[in-house]
């Protein structure tokens, strides 16, 4: 897929790593115009568009845009789109594996090495495997020997020559049933010598290498007679040690091994216990899952060999002493052991091994040297059966003998050897060199013999002789046993060797090889002459037995042959067919003479007992079985001239055992229920049976691949035959008879299977002419079968349907009959067995769908492949009334079934299967007119190649029927027509479409689109037109599936966007209170769209239907698809016929793709993991067809086998070496992250180019939309849903090169249709406006090029229709402040440059040069540009909340004449406040929006219950007043683009009120929702609008619920602190003074600690110093270069007049200005002293606004100070005192501890700077100065109000206090009475000077007073 990597995506979520300073950062006040217009006149532009200014013909225009828009195009967007899901795709078939040999797990042995403590003789060794819970050997024996050259020269005279193959010194061995009881038995033999094994094993036991000086004579000693024995001996053998290796200890180095493996996996459940079926339980691998195939290789030493015991020899005991070593306590640990050292290695086998010899000592390749030592391929014994054919030659016999018993024999017979011998005849020469040899010895021996036990006449055997017998076994072949006694020493006269006994077994009885357990008698003398025919068993006469003739001798012969097959069923049968063949009547077979008169009795009944056959065997012999039913349904024979018909017989025959293997193979099988073994054959081993082979006949072979109908890359394959010889019946006159075949056909015919050339198949020598063709045969057979052969072919029908259509496709190929008219092909007897067949097969899919649920759902596939094979086959027309009458049988049973969706389900995979034929598109005549045929689809051949299939046009037949799924649609494309109709049914919405079946319907319709796209045969773009004709109802089908389709434009990940996005006024990443009222102003929009259009059906209670998000973006492709590939005229013609409701339909899907496949980016695809999203999905369906009876779970658990089993080696064939283990993927992690990162990069690119092509082809079809409307009368109703939809792709994450063409497009539109925005909806203009300054921000320059583009021509267009262009001005000027108000990802150097390109275009329009037009953009330009710069502020300042807030402010307040602007800005502070939380500030913003807004409505209407303006506002905020409209001179709100807004409107207003009375409520400022309603209650009660003034009535009797709840200070509503910035580094803020409002209860180190914290920060830790007091602060004294902060607490202040009218805690909290604060000071500057010098400063603070406003800092206004001299400070203390003990008295309910506290506080005797302390500093002495006269008499008087408060307090606390508080009472009684005392003669001294008659000015202040202005 050539993808465009270079797309580039302007992605809303960028954010920019540099804060960026703007060059016009020096703080310019707003108003400097010409900084400005310096800035922005020395930036550079972008490229300026060629053309853009010229006027051209709006065609030339479309012609343009048309031909740019077509170039580079992808010309397959599926190939973009995820691929289809493979669990969807039911037309999958998978090839069918080769067929092979079994192989298990395989381990490689390795013998390194093998050292005794004393070297003195050879020794030689074996391997086998044991299982010892299956009690079996499961190997053959490896012999190995692994002497020094100098102990195999002792036995040079006995083995002169040594084969290259008995020096093998490793094995590989295979294991297919792995499991925790086998064990690797080591025997080792040494050469016969005299003496017990005991003795024999003595010297190694006991002597040790270290001692070999001290036994260095008995060494010798043995030495020599070892060597005498090898001289003398050397042929015989005796046992010697064994040890065993528990395997299990390997693969998991759980055992005492010295190996650290952390990843063997063997201990943990593998995968193969999932396929514990019923007879598959042979499968399960037992408890401990051992795993052979991957473990860490291991080298052993193994150190204790056991010493043989010549009576424990035998399996048996074995068995006992391996269960026996598992014990920790074991018996074997107890014996001496012979010390040893082998060395192995044990390691999983390579995959292709080199110098491999397979069991029969054939060379495997690779084998590059034949002189290299081998590895031996060591032949398993499977525990269990395994079930694979055979597929090699392989004629092998192993003789085991296992006992003698010659205690009854007399004479010397003690050292009793056996010599076993493969005669072919009595004459002793004739021993055949069959028997292997074991090692360093020759490759055939003649003979072979048992060890020797010595002095033991009934000893046991142990031994294996293996031999390759001939293929081709007579009568006079037999074994021959000879025994010998073997003298060990050397006597005189006494021979080495003495014959005691013979025996033997014919291995040929009635043609059967004899095997198994023999006990057999032993004859003294040799036998007579003929004896090999006959058995020992008989009594010969004359010859003498050992004991009576009774069975001395027990030995078991096994056989492990290709050629014999051991069963007598098996055996009866091919018997039977051979005598056929070779007409060799009459034959003797056991008791029976088969003669022509009971031949045809007996073969039927050796069929029908074929069904007692061992199944194993069966399997090992299936492709001869098979080969051979299909021979006698093929070839009657003719038995003494008469014709036997046998078909029915073969077919019951062949049906029960095809039906047996898969019952009893279930795990065996693929996605479809098919029998892997079944497969195979028919894939690559079936061929029609032919006559007459002639002699020498090459192996059959065909020259092409033909009607396997392989699938394995899921487009069938079925006649690969060459393209220019399509199959052709246009031509009538060709040859209706095949001519003679030729030579090629011969060769053809020559049979594999009879290479036996020589015979004639007498039986079947004439019947040539009465050869039935295989295909009508069983046709013929499964039409007419009853009962359970019924059943049973219909379990199995996929096998006949395979087996027919190879026979078809063989017959036609082989008859040359390709080239005939389809019809002419088969005969019309066939024909009518095949549709009755059909017919049958689909009324059974209906009525039992319920009761076998499994059975239907492989019959329906079965079927539906079957059909689409016979496309390839037969007469199409003929096929098609086949399909359509299924479809009648399953549409008739869908009324009434119980569950219409499981049959639904069969019936979309039945028409998905047939669809997926390789001429599918062909097969629906594309081309042809909508003129209804006579049949359905007359066979129309394929044409010659396929462009010309394509050449002709359509002639139109009223375009409308092309799109609907009409009768002549259906006629004419029949099977697009099936698979539409079916999707169009499940996505019903009054149908019972379930989860499972959409994403059933929708996946075959997805990946028959993505099979075109893939198909080379389609890539021509007129070619795509003509099958997109076959998908035209899809679009329809789309469209009313669209209240279904999952709402993509809610829930886009990268933005939570409002569901009116269509026309979003606001930005999408706002989520301020603007949009929402954006939202509530476009639900009443002219417009239907999206999810609120008027035609939707209506959704409730549809919930359960609707598609998922995963199924509808894949239906959102496809009919992206259509309409990509459809005719363009096609559609136009089609959408100039639809009404408008189906037209905004239409565009409504082309907005939901817009959003559907919009660009993710890389992040987000990091973070979807789209797998997880489609399992969670898949699972969904899955349990949904559980649920729904659809799917067995039977099934289910065999499908999840199936890719076990195909993810692992299996025993049953599936031998791909994938092993998913965690030791072996473990080190691809780490390269997974690397991909990881590589796959994301990849993923991201095709996802950018799939969002672009679709967002290509929804702009294709605006443009089609466009055109067709121009000519019809719609445009006003359709173009804004054209614009709408191009405005939302505009606002998606889309790629440049997307950009440029929709800008193209918007250009043209408003170009063509300028009225659509300038005289209708103001919001199209405004979304537009938006839309293009946000592209003008853009970082890529091309897309800026364009924005720019089309924003100059927008306001040029404006201009021109009305000579100014107020309403683009406005809207721009809008749009930039909401811009820049709310987005994140927002650059103001891509915007300048912008604005520059806008300039210079400006500047060159020679047109409209000499008009006012380039002035006004210049001043638009400029005002946008100081917007800009004020931006830049803002961002710089985007971490300090305050200097934003200040910002927005002033922005707000530079648009005091732009109302629409300011309110824009007002609600950006809205916003802002409320993220904060600071909802008071929000609710004010509010209200001073909804002022304006009152303001201005005042202006246009004088509406009596219409708030006057401002002035109505007053209530809630003093401050309103700022927003009354200056003078009308100033601005009219008549004026062109003034006032526009949403908001200026009285719902506008009503909406902002609502929303500020909310804020109030949050903010607990209950008193202040009463004004709000106010204001609103008489425009309701003026609309009559009864609800909302229930609804506000309610909302009040909360409001004042609350407060009449929560009196006093329960409600916090703020702290408040003066903050002076001292500094330059402040910039504007130095030397300024704020107060903030911080939250409540914010404690002074909080506030100091955030601002200290954030200017830190900003400066730096050295930099930022707070000062500490609230002096006033010298600027002299402080460091220039350094950033001072001044923090105070401060507390409203009120006058005392105020107070009258503050009285509840709200008031005191409300609308304040005034604010205080204190500072104690002495005069000599320090700030406490004693009481007499002890000043005060109070400094008060009036503010520009009052608390609560827009922000939360205000400027400090005023500053008025008031300093107290000591006495004054003294009166303002005692005052306190006494406020505080009239508070504690009368508190209700009385507080005890309080009064008690205040009262000790006042009269306790031991307070410093007491009343007591204060009154003798002040009052001892009446003051010298004549100004503290008053203050004097004052302080006397707050004392003796403080002593009445004292006694007050202390009466209330004797009635509070309890009896054990008493004494404390009268304690504080007699401190107040000493109090009392003290202060009496200072209280009642009064000065005479007060009560003369006072002067005139006598009353001036004392105190000092200074007023900062």
């Amino acid at each position: 897929m050539d993808l465009n990597p270079q797309q580039v995506f302007h992605t809303h979520d960028q954010t920019d790593d540099i804060k960026r300073r703007s060059a016009s950062l020096d703080d310019t006040p707003r108003g400097s115009w010409a900084s400005s217009i310096f800035d922005l006149k020395n930036s550079s532009p972008d490229v300026l568009l060629p053309a853009v200014l010229e006027r051209a013909a709006a065609e030339d225009l479309d012609r343009r845009n048309t031909e740019a828009r077509l170039q580079g195009r992808h010309p397959d967007l599926l190939g973009l789109y995820p691929p289809p899901d493979e669990d969807e795709a039911v037309e999958r078939c998978s090839l069918p594996e080769v067929p092979k040999e079994h192989c298990g797990q395989r381990i490689m042995v390795k013998c390194l090495s093998l050292k005794f403590e004393i070297e003195i003789e050879p020794i030689f060794g074996t391997l086998a495997l044991y299982d010892v819970k299956e009690k079996k050997k499961i190997s053959e024996d490896f012999h190995f020997d692994l002497n020094s050259d100098q102990m195999k020269g002792l036995l040079k005279v006995h083995t002169p020559n040594t084969a290259i193959s008995t020096m093998a010194r490793s094995a590989i061995f295979s294991i297919t049933y792995p499991s925790a009881d086998i064990f690797l038995v080591i025997k080792l033999e040494k050469v016969l010598q005299q003496g017990d094994i005991g003795e024999c094993c003595e010297p190694y036991m006991v002597m040790k290498e270290s001692d070999s000086a001290k036994h260095k004579e008995k060494l010798e000693k043995l030495r020599s007679q070892a060597e005498q024995s090898c001289t003398r001996l050397g042929r015989f053998r005796m046992p010697f040690a064994w040890t065993a290796i528990h395997l299990l200890n390997i693969v998991s180095s759980v055992g005492g091994l010295d190996r650290t493996d952390p990843d063997s996996d063997s201990g943990k459940p593998g995968t193969w216990n999932e396929r514990k079926k019923k007879g598959f339980e042979r499968m399960s691998v037992g408890e401990d899952m051992c795993n052979f195939a991957t473990f860490r290789p291991a080298t052993l030493t193994v150190t204790n060999f056991f010493k043989q015991e010549g009576d424990r020899l035998s399996d048996e005991d074995l068995y006992k002493f391996l269960a026996d070593m598992r014990r920790p306590s074991s018996v074997l640990r107890r014996l001496r052991p012979v010390t040893a050292q082998l060395k192995i290695d044990i390691s999983p086998a390579p995959d292709s091994p080199h110098y491999c010899l397979s069991p029969e000592l054939l060379h495997v390749k690779p084998y590059p040297d034949p002189r290299v030592r081998p590895t031996k391929d060591v032949l398993e014994f499977p525990a269990r059966y395994v079930y694979t054919p055979h597929t090699t030659y392989r004629n092998l016999l192993y003789v085991y003998p296992q006992s003698l018993n010659f205690n009854s024999r007399q004479g010397s017979v003690r050292n009793i050897a056996v010599k076993v011998q493969f005669m072919a005849g009595e004459d002793p020469s004739l021993a055949m060199p069959v028997i292997f040899g074991k090692s360093s010895c020759a490759e055939f021996m003649k003979e072979a013999y048992t060890p020797i036990i010595y002095h033991n006449k009934s000893p046991e055997f142990y031994e294996e002789t293996k031999m390759k017998i001939p293929a081709n076994l007579t009568d006079n072949h037999h074994l021959l046993f000879t025994f010998y006694h073997i003298s060990c020493q050397p006597k005189q006269n006494t021979p080495l060797e003495t014959p005691v006994g013979y025996t033997w077994i014919p291995l040929m009885q009635h043609g059967r090889l004899r095997t198994g357990s023999f006990s057999l008698p032993v004859s003294v003398e040799k036998p007579p002459p003929s004896y090999s025919v006959l058995t020992p068993d008989v009594q010969l006469p004359g010859m003498k037995w050992v004991d009576n003739h009774k069975g001395v001798f027990n030995v078991v012969v096994t056989a492990a042959s290709s050629v014999h097959t051991q069963d007598p069923h098996l055996d009866k049968f091919f018997t039977l067919v051979y005598v056929l063949e070779e007409y060799s009547f009459p034959f003797r077979l056991k008791d029976v003479i088969i003669t022509e008169a009971n031949m045809e009795g007996e073969l039927k009944a050796s069929m029908a007992a074929l069904r007692g056959a061992l199944l194993d065997t069966c399997v090992r012999f299936l492709h001869q079985l098979l080969s051979k039913l299909i021979l006698l349904i093929v070839y009657p024979p003719v038995i003494a001239g008469q014709i036997v018909n046998l078909g029915r017989a073969a077919f019951e025959a062949m049906t029960l055992l095809v039906n047996q293997i898969h019952k009893n193979l279930e795990g065996n099988q693929d996605q479809h229920g098919r029998n892997n073994l079944l497969a195979s054959y028919i894939h690559y081993c079936f061929h029609l049976p032919t006559v007459e082979p002639t002699a020498g006949t090459p192996p059959y072979e065909l020259p092409i691949q033909y009607a396997t109908l392989s699938r394995a890359s899921g487009r069938p394959s079925s006649l690969h035959l060459s393209r220019s010889k399509s199959i052709s019946n246009s031509n009538p006159d060709l040859a209706t008879s095949p001519a003679t075949p030729d030579q090629e056909v011969q060769r053809i015919i020559g049979s594999k299977a009879s290479e036996r050339s020589c015979n004639r198949m007498s039986a079947f020598l004439d019947s040539a002419t009465l050869c039935s063709l295989l295909h009508e045969e069983l046709a013929l057979q499964w039409v007419v079968s009853t009962s359970a052969v019924r059943e049973a072919s219909l379990q199995q029908a996929w096998f006949f349907f395979q087996l027919m259509t190879k026979s078809m496709a063989h017959h036609l190929f082989m008859s040359s009959r390709l080239d005939l008219p389809r019809r002419q092909r088969f005969p019309d007897r066939f024909v009518d067995d095949i549709a009755a067949l059909v017919g049958a097969i689909s009324s059974d899919i209906g009525n039992r769908h319920q009761k076998d649920v499994e059975l239907v759902e492989r019959l329906n596939t079965s079927l539906a492949f079957f059909l689409n094979e016979l496309l390839s086959l037969m007469d199409r027309g003929f096929v098609f009334n086949l399909i359509r009458s299924y479809y009648k049988q399953i549409s008739s049973k869908l009324h009434t079934a119980q569950n219409p969706s499981s049959l639904s389900a069969l019936r979309m995979d039945f028409t998905r299967i047939v669809c997926s034929h390789e001429h599918y598109v062909t097969l629906n005549l594309p081309c042809a007119t909508l003129s209804p045929p006579a049949s359905p689809s007359p066979s129309t051949s394929s044409t010659t190649s396929q462009s010309s299939a394509f050449s002709s046009m359509v002639q139109d037949p009223g375009v409308a029927s092309m799109f609907e799924l009409s009768v002549p649609f259906r006629h004419q494309h029949f099977l697009s027509g099936l698979l539409l109709s079916e999707l169009s049914l499940i996505l019903d919405p009054d149908g019972e479409g379930v989860f499972f079946l959409h994403k059933k319907a929708i996946s075959a319709v997805h990946s028959l689109l993505c099979s075109h796209d893939a198909d080379p045969r389609y890539t021509d773009p007129q070619v795509r037109a003509h099958i997109a004709q076959l998908y035209l109802p899809l679009i329809l089908i789309v469209m009313e599936t669209l209240p279904q389709l999952h709402d993509f434009t809610d829930n886009s990940p990268s933005r939570g966007r409002l569901a009116s996005t269509l026309a979003d006024g606001g930005d999408p990443d706002n989520g301020s209170t603007i949009n929402q009222s954006v939202a509530m102003a476009i639900a009443g929009s002219p417009l239907p769209h999206a999810k609120t259009n008027a035609f939707a059906l209506p959704t409730a209670g549809r919930q359960s239907s609707s598609l998922s998000a995963e199924c509808s973006r894949t239906l959102l492709v496809c009919f992206l698809w259509v309409l990509k590939n459809a005719d363009a005229g096609l559609l136009e013609q089609w959408v100039s016929d639809l009404s408008v409701m189906q037209i905004n339909r239409l565009l409504d899907l082309l907005h939901l793709s817009v959003s559907c496949f919009e660009y993710r980016g890389k992040k987000a695809l990091e973070r979807i993991n789209s797998l997880t999203f489609k399992k969670s999905q898949d699972m969904k369906a899955r349990l949904e067809e559980a649920i729904l009876g659809t799917i067995g779970a039977r099934q289910e658990m065999v499908r999840r086998c199936r890719v076990l089993a195909r993810s692992q080696r299996s025993p049953y064939g599936s031998q791909e070496n994938v092993r998913w283990r965690k030791n072996v993927t473990h080190w691809r992690q780490n390269a997974d992250r690397v991909d990881k990162y590589a796959e994301v990069e990849q993923e991201s690119v095709v996802d950018g180019n799939l969002a672009t092509e679709a967002s290509l082809v929804v702009l294709d079809t605006l443009e089609i939309v466009v055109k067709t409307v121009v000519e019809s009368e719609l445009k006003e109703s359709v173009l804004g849903g054209v614009l709408r939809v191009l405005l939302h792709s505009m606002a998606g994450n889309q790629s440049a090169v997307f950009l440029q063409h929709c800008f193209t497009t918007q250009r043209a539109l408003v170009f063509k249709f300028p009225e659509m925005l300038f005289e209708e909806d103001t919001e199209l203009c405004a979304d537009l406006c938006l839309r293009l300054l946000r592209h003008c921000s853009s970082s890529v320059g091309s897309v800026r090029s364009h924005a720019s583009a089309s924003l100059y021509l927008l306001m040029r267009q404006n201009f021109e229709i009305g000579n100014n262009f107020a309403r683009v001005k406005m809207q721009v000027t809008m749009s930039l402040s909401s811009l820049v108000g709310t987005s994140q990802s927002f650059n103001e150097d891509h915007l300048r440059r912008s604005l520059k390109t806008i300039l210079t275009y400006a500047e060159e329009d020679l047109e409209l040069r000499d008009s006012p037009f380039p002035e006004q953009v210049q001043d638009l330009v400029f005002n946008l540009h100081m917007i800009l710069t004020d931006t830049v502020k803002m961002k710089e300042h985007q971490h300090d909340p305050e200097m934003l807030i200040d910002l927005m402010y002033r922005i707000a307040k530079g648009y005091q004449n732009s109302p629409d602007l300011r309110l824009t800005w007002l609600q950006n502070m809205a916003g802002k406040h409320s993220e904060r939380g600071n909802h008071a500030e929000a609710a004010h913003c509010l209200v001073h929006s909804a002022a304006l807004v009152a303001e201005y409505l005042n202006m246009l209407e004088d509406c009596r219950y219409l708030p006057i303006g401002c002035v109505t506002f007053q209530n809630i905020s003093s401050n309103v007043l700022e927003e009354s409209a200056v003078s009308d001179d100033i601005l009219s709100p008549e004026e062109e683009g003034i006032c526009t807004g949403k908001y200026f409107s009285e719902s506008g207003l009503v909406g902002l009120l609502e929303q500020a009375a909310a804020s109030f409520n949050m903010a607990a400022m209950y008193e202040a929702i009463n004004e709000v309603y106010k204001i609103l209650l008489p425009v309701h009660e003026a609309n009559r609008d009864f609800k909302k003034l229930a609804a506000v009535h309610g909302k009040l009797q909360d409001a004042f619920n609350k407060v009449y709840n929560q009196v006093g200070p329960q409600r916090m509503f703020g702290t408040y602190f003066r903050v002076g910035f001292y500094g330059c580094r402040f910039g504007d803020l130095d030397e300024q003074e704020f107060v903030y409002k911080e939250p409540s209860i914010t404690k002074l180190a909080e506030i100091s600690h955030r601002l200290e914290e954030f200017y830190c920060e900003r400066f730096g830790d050295d930099v930022v110093e707070i000062i500490k007091d609230s002096s006033p602060v010298d600027k002299n004294k402080l460091d220039p270069n350094k950033a001072y902060l001044q923090i105070t607490y401060v507390e409203p202040f009120f006058d005392t007049y105020e107070l009258k009218e503050r009285i509840t805690y709200f008031d005191k909290n409300y609308n304040l200005r005034t604010f205080m604060y204190c500072t104690p000071f002495t005069l000599d500057g320090r700030a406490h002293g004693d009481l007499h010098e002890q000043y005060k400063r109070k400094t008060i603070l009036t503010m520009l606004h009052a608390f609560p406003y827009v922000k939360t800092r205000v400027n400090v206004l005023q500053k008025e100070e008031i300093i107290l001299v000591p006495m004054e400070v003294a009166i303002e203390d005692m005052q306190k005192k006494t406020q505080e003990l009239a508070f504690a008295t009368h508190q209700e309910p009385s507080d005890s501890k309080m009064l008690q506290m205040v009262l000790q506080g006042s009269v306790g005797t031991t307070v410093n700077q007491g009343p007591l302390e204060v009154a003798q500093v002040f009052l001892s002495d009446i003051p010298d100065d004549p100004k503290l006269f008053r203050h004097h008499n004052k302080l006397r008087l707050c004392f003796k109000d403080f002593t009445k408060r004292c006694e007050d307090a202390l009466r209330k606390n004797k009635t509070l206090i309890g009896p054990d508080q008493k004494e404390y009472h009268r304690e504080l009684e007699r401190n107040y009475n000493k109090l009392k005392e003290a202060l009496g003669p200072l209280i009642n001294r009064k000065i005479p000077q007060l009560y003369r008659p006072l002067a005139v000015n006598s009353y001036n202040r004392s105190s000092l007073r200074r007023v900062d202005c």
